[in-house]
Formats: structure tokens, C-alpha cells, sequence
């Protein structure tokens, strides 16, 4: 799915403008990101949680080259699902 789907389903249910609809979804997502720069946990209950996880550098390997470089920490976002999410994907499978 994609975010002009999403502005769309949004604009139809609350039967807003487009605009408008596309501003709630880009506040809701930079809300999201500015929360989880802060090192902050998004719980989403029914849906699932967002965190941030620091790795810390070390050094690597160029796979095409095979030379050795030095891989700076980062910091990326987590999903992790929730039980319900799990649940309902997997209802009617096997």
C-alpha cells in the first residue's frame, strides 16, 4: 500500500478533503519519527511497536573489492508485531 492509498482511505472515511487528509497522515508520520529520534518506544496496541535499536560500528568487509573498512554505529527503527497482528495473519493459514 501506498501513502496516496492510505491519504485516500483516510479522505473517504471522514469524508475529508485531500488535502487535508494528506496533511493528518504526513503529521502522524513525522510525529512517528520525531518520537522514535528521541529514543522513544511507539506502542500501537492491536498493531504492533516501534523502537530504536543502536548498533555499534566494526569493521566490515567490501564484498566486491575485499578490502576492509570500518562500518560507523547506527541507529535504525524496530517493528515488532503484536500478538493480535500475528494472530490475525495467521487465522486461516495451515
Amino acid at each position: 500500500m501506498l501513502k496516496s492509498e492510505l491519504e485516500e482511505i483516510i479522505s473517504e472515511e471522514f469524508k475529508l478533503d485531500k488535502n487535508i487528509s494528506k496533511k493528518v497522515l504526513d503529521v502522524l508520520v513525522l510525529s512517528l519519527i520525531d518520537s522514535i529520534k528521541k529514543d522513544n518506544r511507539i506502542e500501537i496496541r492491536g498493531f504492533g511497536s516501534f523502537f530504536p535499536k543502536e548498533y555499534k560500528s566494526y569493521e566490515g568487509r567490501n564484498p566486491k573489492t575485499g578490502e576492509n573498512i570500518s562500518v560507523p554505529k547506527k541507529v535504525l527503527p524496530i517493528f515488532r508485531p503484536s500478538k493480535d497482528l500475528v494472530g490475525r495473519l495467521n487465522k486461516n493459514k495451515g
